[in-house]
């Protein structure tokens, strides 16, 4: 049996380099598989890494490309918000001035309006006016022919484009020679005279003193006057209104008729009574 555990430990002996060449064998081959799985892991991983950086470029790019599409977005965003702000402000004014330019039309049409109705009470004004103008007229006219006719029957009496002329010549008022006092029968005549012309309104008298041909101009012009003057007194005494009554003295510059005979000079010996209408109102 000793013989046989002796045979037992020498063939062990002879069997461990077997032994230990197979389990180095074995290591080597899990070794060069390790290296072989270690190279095929690190290949994986560089194609992995190589294709999370593609995917992680691709990522940044399209990070990128929505960046700028945002700013884009935004910078657009911005104008149109702008645009509104300008909008609203643009359409603010135009409220504030349509309402102004409302307005203004508005007080256009109002002064229009009050135009139309002053430039309606103007023309009934004015026909009023007219029409009673045209009264007065018509009213004057016929005053005028009453006057006329009723002075006429007492001396010559004639129209002019100012009035009437009365022409008290020498056949009704009888001065004695370079005299200026009134007769008796002078101042009857003036006396019914006035009491005509007191029927009367709106009229001024002017008393015209003529003379013939006969001495110098500054005699005739005094004598002229002061006999105007003795009729316009007695008209006043009489009761006309002095106030409508005036004085001139032409002396010999306004004959009546031409010539030197007696029949001429007679006729150019007067007094004339110039009566206007105007619109003093006397007698009321």
């Amino acid at each position: 049996m000793a013989n046989r555990s002796s045979l037992n430990l020498q063939s062990e002996d002879r069997d461990e380099p077997t032994r230990r060449s197979g389990r180095g064998a074995i290591v080597l081959l899990l070794l060069l598989l390790l290296l072989a799985g270690l190279g095929f892991l690190g290949d994986q991983i560089r194609q992995r890494t190589d294709a999370a950086e593609r995917q992680l470029a691709s990522v940044s790019a399209k990070a990128d490309e929505a960046t700028a599409l945002a700013r884009q977005a935004l910078e657009k965003a911005a104008a149109a918000d702008a645009a509104a702000r300008a909008a609203a402000e643009g359409r603010q004014v135009a409220e504030v001035q349509a309402a102004g330019a409302r307005g203004e039309a508005d007080a256009a049409l109002q002064a229009a309006s009050a135009a139309r109705q002053e430039a309606s009470v103007a023309v009934a004004n004015a026909a009023q006016a007219q029409a009673e103008a045209d009264r007065i007229r018509k009213r004057a006219e016929a005053e005028r022919n009453r006057l006329e006719a009723a002075l006429g029957e007492i001396a010559e009496t004639r129209r002019t484009a100012l009035g009437l002329v009365m022409n008290l010549g020498g056949d009704h008022l009888k001065f004695e020679f370079d005299k200026a006092e009134l007769s008796v029968k002078d101042r009857e005549l003036l006396s019914r005279i006035a009491g005509i012309l007191m029927t009367s309104h709106d009229y001024t008298i002017s008393v015209n003193g003529h003379t013939d041909d006969v001495g110098s101009d500054a005699y005739n012009k005094a004598l002229s006057e002061r006999r105007a003057q003795a009729v316009r007194d007695y008209l006043a005494q009489a009761g006309l209104p002095a106030e409508i009554l005036s004085v001139t003295g032409h002396g010999k510059s306004l004959p009546l008729v031409p010539g030197n005979s007696d029949a001429a000079r007679a006729k150019n010996r007067r007094v004339e009574l110039a009566i206007a209408n105007t619109q003093i109102r006397y007698g009321r």
